[in-house]
C-alpha cells in the first residue's frame, strides 16, 4: 500500500509519536488505563481517610458531575482548575479520572507543547501547558478549546498549488478539490472526506501533496475501536485521518475537510453517560 499524507521519518517505526501527560507515549501498542482499572486502584484506598483529607477534591469531582450533566458538544467548554489540590488530592483525581481513549497534544506558537488526555469519563480532559507547572487544568466538552484555536489562528487560509513535478498523475486536480472544499467550509456544514486508500495517487503525487499542504500543529490519537491518528494539515480545515490495524499498518488513510474529526470528539450521549458514572463513584467512594 502506498504512503499515507503523513509518513513516519526514515528508521522510525510508529507514523506519529506524541507524548501527552505522563510523558508516556501514545504509541498503538500502548494501553490506556480503563474505568475499571482507575476504580479498581481506588478501591484499595482507605475511603473515609481520602475523604477527610481530600475535601478539595472531593468538592471538584462534585462540581464537575453536576457541571457534565449539562454539557452539550456544541456548547463552550468548561474549565475547573487544579492548582489548590495538595499532592494527595492531585494523586486522587489522576486516579478517579484514569486514562481515556483520545490523548495528543498541540504546538503553540513560542515552541511549547500543550498535553491534552482524555479521562476514562469521556468528556472530562486533562490539559497542561508544557511551559507552567501550574497550567494544568480539567475541562469538559467535545473536545479542549485549544485544539480549536489552534486549528484555526495556527494554519493557513488558503494556500498556492505550485508547478506540479515530473511524475506526477493525479495530485493536481486533487489539491484543487482540497483548496475549493476547504475555503467553502463553515460549521455545520458536513465534513468532507478524501480517501487516499481509493485514489490512484503515485508516490510523487503524495510527496507534493505534502508539501503543499504541510503539517499543522495538532496530533492527535485515538484507540475507540482500533486506533486512529488524526493530524491537523497547515491548513484551515484540512485534517489527515489515518486507521490502523493491529500490526499498525494503514487500512485507511483519508483527508478530512471540516472542524475537528468526530472520531476525536465527545458526543451528548458521552456526557450524560459520564455524568452517571462520576456520580456514581462519589457516592461510592466518598460518601
Amino acid at each position: 500500500m502506498k504512503v499515507g499524507f503523513w509518513d513516519a521519518p526514515e528508521g522510525a517505526e510508529q507514523p506519529v509519536s506524541v507524548f501527552p501527560i505522563g510523558e508516556e507515549s501514545l504509541n498503538a501498542s500502548k494501553g490506556s488505563l480503563t474505568a475499571a482499572g482507575a476504580l479498581a486502584k481506588l478501591a484499595t484506598l482507605d475511603s473515609v481517610e481520602l475523604a477527610e483529607r481530600c475535601p478539595n477534591a472531593v468538592a471538584l469531582l462534585s462540581k464537575i458531575a453536576q457541571a457534565i450533566a449539562g454539557q452539550k458538544a456544541d456548547a463552550p467548554t468548561q474549565l475547573f482548575r487544579l492548582a489548590n489540590l495538595n499532592e494527595l488530592e492531585s494523586k486522587l483525581i489522576a486516579d478517579v479520572l484514569g486514562e481515556g481513549e483520545v490523548g495528543g497534544v498541540v504546538a503553540l506558537p513560542d515552541g511549547s507543547l500543550a498535553q491534552i488526555q482524555e479521562s476514562v469519563l469521556a468528556g472530562i480532559w486533562r490539559v497542561r501547558l508544557e511551559t507552567d507547572a501550574a497550567s494544568e487544568y480539567l475541562e469538559l466538552g467535545a473536545i479542549p478549546e485549544i485544539v480549536k484555536r489552534a486549528a484555526a489562528d495556527l494554519t493557513s487560509a488558503d494556500f498556492e498549488i505550485g508547478p506540479v513535478p515530473e511524475g506526477a498523475m493525479n495530485v493536481l486536480p486533487v489539491l484543487a478539490e482540497i483548496r475549493e472544499r476547504a475555503l467553502a467550509w463553515r460549521p455545520g456544514i458536513r465534513s468532507q472526506i478524501i480517501n487516499f486508500t481509493l485514489l490512484p495517487m503515485s508516490p510523487v503525487d503524495m510527496s507534493f501533496l505534502q508539501d503543499t499542504i504541510r503539517n499543522g500543529p495538532i496530533q492527535l490519537v485515538s484507540r475507540g475501536y482500533g486506533t486512529c491518528r488524526v493530524l491537523s494539515t497547515g491548513i484551515r480545515n484540512v485534517w489527515s485521518v489515518q486507521f490502523f490495524n493491529a500490526m499498525d499498518t494503514i487500512i485507511l488513510d483519508t483527508l478530512e475537510v471540516g472542524g475537528v474529526p468526530t472520531v476525536a470528539l465527545a458526543a451528548d450521549e458521552d456526557f450524560e453517560d459520564s455524568a452517571e458514572r462520576l456520580q456514581e463513584i462519589i457516592e461510592a467512594y466518598f460518601k
